[in-house]
């Protein structure tokens, strides 16, 4: 992920409340494309320039040319604030971060985030690499703001139930890891969405905790269908232990067993 300061410049006068209004629903417009990563943009004025610090998956990110058409609006709208098109600068690449795929998947992807994450709740299946989701086709209305809406809840509540706040927790777990859950749904509902615009195959991962030991993990069936034979021979990126290729699920072997 790389670093990029944006400079907005004032061409005539204006107001405080025009130019928050414009330049946080420009935020808005990339984010929900994948174009800046993050939920928090301070915005620091110095006279007549506004000056912003993003995220971004990749160097290219913010070009014209993976714009949606809510982003190519919210640009528009800058006029009208009175305000210069941005002009990124890129301060370098965060060596803390994820790299990022530079091109869609070829054979297969997955749809998987942790509370850890703020990059793009789509892998590579092959590389475990985010993918920018604007390299994506756009899952409704023009962009994802389906899928980001998505991941922010599921990160919510992976914050929660990692954190054991009691009834909280167990209720943020069921979200997460139980396939009968209204996240699991919309996310699986998401998943096939880009399957079929992508033509990749796509799949789901379902979290997993608990389990009497690990003999019996490893013999759990597939949740969804009952499929017992979904244990894989060796897991994948040292992650998922299980896939499931009719219901388009992988999952781990319980965080609690793995290494007992």
């Amino acid at each position: 992920m790389y670093l990029i300061e944006i400079r907005f410049e004032c061409f005539a006068d204006t107001t405080l409340t025009a130019v928050e209004q414009a330049i946080n629903g420009l935020m808005e417009a990339w984010r929900h494309n994948g174009q800046v990563l993050g939920r928090e943009f301070p915005l620091v004025q110095n006279e007549a320039e506004f000056r912003m610090r993003l995220m971004c998956p990749g160097e290219d990110s913010l070009h014209t040319r993976h714009n949606s058409p809510w982003v190519t609006q919210a640009l528009a709208q800058l006029t009208d604030a009175k305000l210069l098109q941005p002009r990124p600068k890129m301060l370098g690449r965060d060596i803390n971060a994820d790299h990022c795929a530079s091109e869609p998947p070829a054979n297969w992807q997955v749809v998987y985030t942790t509370y850890i994450h703020s990059c793009s709740p789509i892998r590579d299946g092959d590389s475990l690499m985010p993918v920018p989701l604007y390299l994506l086709p756009a899952t409704f209305n023009g962009d994802h703001k389906a899928l980001v809406k998505w991941q922010t809840e599921w990160q919510a509540c992976d914050e929660l139930q990692m954190a054991g706040s009691g009834a909280v927790e167990f209720a943020a777990l069921n979200e997460i890891a139980s396939c009968d859950s209204v996240l699991f749904r919309r996310g699986w509902d998401l998943r096939g969405r880009l399957e079929y615009l992508t033509k990749v195959p796509t799949y789901y991962y379902l979290y997993r905790v608990g389990g009497e030991s690990l003999a019996r993990e490893r013999q759990r069936p597939c949740p969804r269908c009952g499929n017992p034979d979904w244990l894989l021979d060796e897991p994948l990126h040292d992650l998922f232990a299980f896939k499931c290729d009719a219901c388009r699920i992988v999952s781990n072997l319980s965080w609690d067993l793995k290494h007992g």
